[in-house]
């Protein structure tokens, strides 16, 4: 019976290319990270020889080896340039969010946009204070302040403030104020002045006694203030010219608490 010879019926690995090695057609090596059948009987040419090589698998492309690029608790993110890159852990209760500049993200505290009553706090004085000269301040507190301590820039802090006036048959200007000072309760003129508008801001032209209550409310951001400071704050007056006027003076049905009376809510952003 006559013998048929089929040839190779099947491709043959034969491990990574060495130049020294005779290859015949449907051998198969691998060469720089990809991998190569042989379509011509070669030896000594490189699988770049596309006459004697057909690449049957391509390399693509290296990938990023994250564990050198990242140090200890990073999480790793993609910068604009295509590179990869990492973010140190923040502390207990940060998330991650987008930075200021809004160029890449950063740990950080997230706030909801929300506030809580943090503080309450107010004072009353019932001493009269008589007033005969005009000037921006003068101390109808009688050492009382109200205070609180900032945590957050957005942090509000709303008062509710009046004072029980007396004008003793003369036609006067005057104003009620708050009065605020940084790490300290002496309170004076030169301190900051809140929701002041002007000596003459209320003008009472009757020439009989009178008595007059002025009601005030004023919202201060804490915007530009210290984190962590504590501020003082008084009520104070302002008054337009010589006449006397008296300042926490009730008439004869007031009540002590409502002659000079502050009072304060301190809403802490969350």
């Amino acid at each position: 019976m006559a013998t048929v010879n089929l040839g190779r019926i099947k491709p043959v690995f034969r491990g990574a290319y060495d130049n020294s090695t005779a290859y015949v057609i449907d051998d198969i090596v691998t060469s720089g990270n990809e991998t190569f059948i042989a379509i011509a009987a070669s030896q000594g040419n490189a699988t770049s020889d596309a006459s004697k090589w057909t690449k049957l698998a391509a390399k693509g492309a290296d990938g990023t080896d994250v564990a050198a690029t990242l140090q200890n608790k990073e999480i790793a993110f993609k910068t604009n340039a295509g590179a990869l890159d990492g973010i140190p852990i923040g502390t207990a209760g940060q998330a991650l969010k987008v930075n200021s500049g809004a160029t890449g993200y950063e740990f950080g505290t997230i706030s909801s946009g929300t506030y809580s009553v943090h503080a309450f706090d107010e004072y009353n004085n019932a001493n009269n204070v008589s007033v005969s000269s005009d000037g921006d301040y003068f101390d109808i507190a009688g050492g009382n302040t109200v205070n609180f301590t900032v945590t957050h820039a957005d942090d509000l802090v709303f008062f509710n403030y009046r004072n029980h006036v007396y004008f003793n048959n003369n036609a006067n200007g005057v104003d009620v104020y708050l009065m605020m000072k940084a790490s300290s309760a002496s309170i004076g003129g030169s301190d900051t002045k809140l929701d002041f508008d002007g000596q003459h801001s209320m003008y009472y032209s009757q020439e009989s006694s009178h008595h007059h209550t002025i009601y005030k409310t004023y919202t201060l951001k804490c915007t530009g203030l210290t984190v962590g400071t504590t501020y003082y704050v008084e009520m104070c007056a302002g008054k337009h010219n010589n006449e006397t006027i008296n300042f926490n003076n009730p008439n004869t049905n007031t009540l002590a608490h409502t002659r000079h009376l502050v009072q304060m809510i301190h809403y802490k952003k969350n």
